[in-house]
C-alpha cells in the first residue's frame, strides 16, 4: 500500500497573512513586497469546500494554509488579444478566456463569474480593458469585433 502524507492543516483564524481586496498579501508588518515570495504564494492558491488556501508539501507533510481574503483570492493581473478572444492571465498564473457575459461590476470593480473562482480584474487588468468597454444608454458594454455584451451591475 501507498504511505499516505501526513496533513498540517491551518485555519484561517491561525493564518500570519491574509489577502486584501486588491489582491495584496500582509502580514502583521504590514504589505508583502518581495516578489518571489509574492509569487510563490499567488502560485500556490488553490481552493476546496472550506475556502482558499495556500498548499506546500515539506519532507512528507502536505500543509494547508487557509486565509482571509476579500471577495476573492483570484484576479486578472494581465490580458492578451487573440484571435478568437481575450486571454486572462490569473495571479495563480493560470489562463483563463473571457467570458463576457459572465462580467459584472460592483461597487466600482469588475468581475468575472467562472465555474471554478469568482475572479476580480486588477487595476492594471481594468485599464487594459478600457479599449473594449463603450459606455451606453443600457449601461457598460463589453465589445469585440461582433461580440457584445452589457455588463451588469450587482
Amino acid at each position: 500500500m501507498g504511505q499516505t502524507k501526513k496533513q498540517n492543516i491551518i485555519p484561517k483564524e491561525q493564518a500570519v497573512f491574509w489577502m486584501d481586496k486588491d489582491g495584496t498579501w500582509h502580514n502583521e508588518h504590514g504589505k508583502l513586497e518581495h516578489p518571489k515570495i509574492i509569487k510563490y504564494f499567488n502560485q500556490s492558491i488553490q481552493k476546496d469546500d472550506q475556502g482558499y488556501f495556500l498548499c506546500q508539501t515539506l519532507n512528507d507533510v502536505e500543509e494547508k494554509v487557509y486565509f482571509p481574503y476579500e471577495d476573492t483570492a483570484v484576479f486578472v493581473v494581465d490580458l492578451i488579444k487573440k484571435d478568437a478572444g481575450i486571454e486572462l492571465t490569473l495571479n495563480t498564473l493560470d489562463t483563463i478566456t473571457l467570458d463576457p457575459g459572465s462580467l459584472y461590476i460592483k461597487e466600482d470593480a469588475l468581475f468575472m463569474e467562472t465555474d471554478a473562482h469568482l475572479v476580480k480584474f486588477t487595476q492594471k487588468a481594468l485599464a487594459q480593458m478600457t479599449p473594449f468597454l463603450i459606455d451606453t444608454s443600457q449601461g457598460l458594454v463589453f465589445k469585440l469585433g461582433q461580440i457584445q455584451a452589457v455588463i451588469r451591475e450587482k
